[in-house]
């Protein structure tokens, strides 16, 4: 007998949402949207809801569980790993989990050193305060953080010239949960302030088939083992692809299957959004064949790549390149990045290597 998931209610997500992108925009704009109401509804409340991440949930469980023992608040973590895997959700879980209150916001937000200390003033004792993409908080800002996380006091400056001076404020204790996406960005004395920092992993299609399921029940779509496991095959190892994925699939069985989701059906919707069978989008496709076709295979920078694809050099290192690398469709060298033998068959070209000899 299947666990027991928490009941979610979503009245908003009985409405089917605006089409999505096609072929170039799908996974990115997945990927960087605001997360929507019908979105949220379908995030897991409890560690015994949320699938996948074994390693990084037996890790939160342990110091859930220390802090409720110790009646204090949670150490600091910092999450990171690509967009979509539940770093948001994690901060939720671990605020129901604890009973406290979550604050949301993100680093670009925070600019100056009076935001941060409008944040942490309102928290209360025990709050968990979710800073997603910390990495871009500025950092002035950012060494006002350090006395907050370590003393939980803040030291203000207040005016500016012969009248500047310095105003020491007491904040509750809180718990800091830092998401990120380029953890490589972080400077070393944020890092070491975290006493626990763990790396969120793409899910294998056996964990994503059980989070296609839950998804439909709660959204009372009806689907069969193919339609999940085809879903789930598509969705780069991303919960939150496979969320959007099963909504357009969803739109799509009522208009052209009687809103039952087949393998057949599932497969024919995610054709028409132009996602191969292993999850590559257009945008995948053009970023391996530019580098097939006019790069030899590279090595060639993030920054030509881009400028070749008409996108943003962030965004393809954010969303598009960390599925392909662990995929094996390109590899990372000092020099730039290169196509692997893998990476030319994606798109239907023979690798370099195998057509020449050798230089010397």
């Amino acid at each position: 007998m299947a666990p027991r998931q928490s009941e979610i209610r979503n009245p908003q997500s009985e409405i089917s949402p605006a089409a999505p992108a096609k072929g170039l925009g799908f996974i990115t704009t997945a990927l960087s949207a605001p997360v929507t109401p019908a979105e949220a509804a379908l995030r897991p409340l409890s560690f015994s809801d949320f699938t996948g991440q074994p390693k990084t949930i037996e890790r939160l469980q342990v110091m859930v569980g220390a802090a409720k023992k110790r009646g204090e608040a949670l150490n600091h973590i910092l999450l990171s790993g690509p967009p979509g895997l539940g770093k948001t959700t994690l901060a939720f879980i671990l605020g129901h989990e604890l009973g406290r209150n979550v604050r949301v916001t993100s680093g670009p937000v925070v600019e100056k050193a009076g935001d941060l200390a409008g944040l942490l003033t309102n928290l209360e004792e025990g709050d968990i305060l979710f800073i997603d993409e910390i990495h871009r908080i500025p950092k002035t800002v950012e060494e006002y953080l350090y006395s907050a996380m370590e003393d939980f006091r803040l030291d203000i400056m207040i005016d500016q010239g012969p009248n500047a001076r310095s105003v020491r404020l007491t904040i509750p204790r809180f718990t800091l949960v830092g998401a990120t996406t380029r953890s490589g960005l972080l400077t070393a004395p944020l890092r070491s302030r975290f006493t626990l920092q763990t790396r969120l992993d793409y899910y294998d299609i056996a964990t994503l088939d059980t989070i296609v399921r839950r998804s439909c029940g709660l959204l009372k779509v009806e689907i069969d083992a193919g339609g999940a496991r085809e879903i789930a095959s598509r969705s780069r190892g991303t919960p939150r692809v496979a969320n959007n994925l099963i909504n357009f699939v969803r739109d799509f069985a009522q208009e052209r299957a009687q809103g039952r989701i087949t393998q057949p059906v599932a497969a024919a919707a995610l054709e028409l959004l132009e996602i191969d069978a292993a999850g590559l989008d257009e945008m995948d496709k053009r970023m391996l064949r530019i580098m097939a076709e006019n790069y030899r295979g590279g090595p060639v920078g993030m920054s030509t790549i881009a400028v070749a694809v008409a996108e943003e050099a962030e965004t393809l290192e954010e969303v598009h390149e960390p599925f392909l690398i662990q995929e094996g469709y390109l590899q990372r060298t000092p020099q730039g990045r290169v196509l692997t033998a893998k990476g030319y068959h994606a798109v239907g070209l023979k690798p370099l290597s195998s057509q020449q000899g050798t230089l010397l």
